[in-house]
């Protein structure tokens, strides 16, 4: 099956460009030969349970997930190409005010609801995976590193995230689960706001509660979900 989806996408999709590629996945962004419609390829080892059931919701913030196919521990997924532009891009052009991040930060939350009630958690929410469209609708990408929260586990199988981004619960402590998610995005509200990791420089303004919140190194001490720290923005 995934022999036969590469020939039947070689044969009608033409390369646009390389996203990413290691030797643990690549990432092709493909444009159909004749109709011009665009989408994303990613190929990657893993389980391929979470995009699974991505494939079968639909939400505003979140990419539609088209097709996935795996055999063994390889897959195949082939997703929504989102036209817009990173936060982590848009970064470069300035920092942003209470106002916009409350309102970005505020979409995220309504993607981690719709994830979190899967059991699906992301855990490397950073401005690289969170693209604002030409609509200007926030959309969270990247499930690369997402698990299914198992409540029989007491740690991750896979310790996986971005320094600096990744809740300490990430790096064999705990399991990950919802609080992972509003850890990162404390880290990501405080880098958009200052430019900065909240280490080197914790924002100061009317939101700043709300990250020390979002980022305390106790998950109990957290927001509880996300639907929480969206009633508190």
């Amino acid at each position: 099956m995934l022999e036969w989806l590469n020939k039947t996408l070689d044969e009608h999709y033409r390369l646009v460009r390389v996203l990413k590629e290691n030797e643990k996945s690549e990432i092709l962004h493909l444009r159909h030969i004749s109709s011009g419609r665009e989408i994303i390829k990613r190929s990657k080892n893993g389980n391929a349970e979470v995009y699974e059931i991505l494939r079968r919701i639909t939400h505003k913030n979140i990419p539609r997930i088209y097709e996935v196919v795996s055999a063994g521990m390889q897959m195949i997924v082939l997703e929504e190409f989102i036209s817009g532009n990173t936060v982590s891009t848009l970064l470069h052009e300035g920092l942003y005010s209470e106002k916009d991040a409350r309102r970005i930060i505020k979409q995220l939350c309504g993607a981690l609801s719709a994830i979190h009630t899967l059991g699906i958690i992301h855990r490397d929410i950073k401005p690289e995976h969170v693209i604002i469209d030409n609509d200007d609708v926030v959309k969270l990408i990247d499930y690369d590193a997402a698990r299914l929260y198992r409540f029989y586990k007491t740690v991750d199988t896979q310790v996986i995230g971005t320094t600096g981004y990744a809740a300490p619960e990430q790096f064999g402590i705990t399991q990950s689960d919802e609080r992972t998610d509003i850890f990162s995005l404390g880290i990501m509200m405080n880098v958009m706001l200052t430019g900065e990791h909240p280490s080197k420089e914790l924002y100061t303004g009317k939101l700043s509660r709300v990250i020390r919140k979002c980022t305390h190194i106790d998950p109990n001490k957290r927001y509880r979900s996300a639907q929480e720290l969206a009633g508190e923005l």
